[in-house]
């Protein structure tokens, strides 16, 4: 096989392997603070809410960072950074509102999401 045709099978790995991992990360962190933190009904569906964000966001940031990292690190970095700032003022001013949702818990789950799921893309970047 050439280096081309691994290329992609290592890149759709890598995103599969860190959407996994991700998923499971977030969804525990979801289920401890819709069990001990925010535990009334609609604090729950914003935390809820916010887990399925930043999953579906930090897929595609991770995919971003993928594709650039070999040459471009600094530029694929500050993308990831400026598209979960994005969702979150988006999140913040209009989808909080528009979906009827708890600002505090949707929005502090959302970045703590965020924050976790940032600390494991390291171990999947060079994968």
């Amino acid at each position: 096989m050439t280096v081309s045709e691994t290329a992609p099978s290592r890149f759709f790995n890598a995103v599969l392997a860190f959407a996994v991992a991700q998923a499971l990360l977030v969804g525990l962190l979801a289920f401890g603070l819709t069990q001990l933190v925010w535990t009334d009904g609609e604090s729950a569906r914003a935390v809820r809410v916010s887990a399925w964000l930043a999953v579906v966001v930090q897929l595609f940031t991770f995919a971003i960072a993928r594709l650039v990292a070999r040459e471009q690190v600094i530029a694929g970095w500050g993308i990831g950074v400026l598209l979960r700032f994005a969702t979150v003022a988006a999140f913040g001013f209009f989808g909080v509102e528009a979906l009827g949702l708890p600002s505090g818990p949707a929005l502090m789950s959302l970045v703590g999401f965020y924050f976790v799921s940032t600390l494991i893309e390291p171990l999947f970047l060079n994968a």
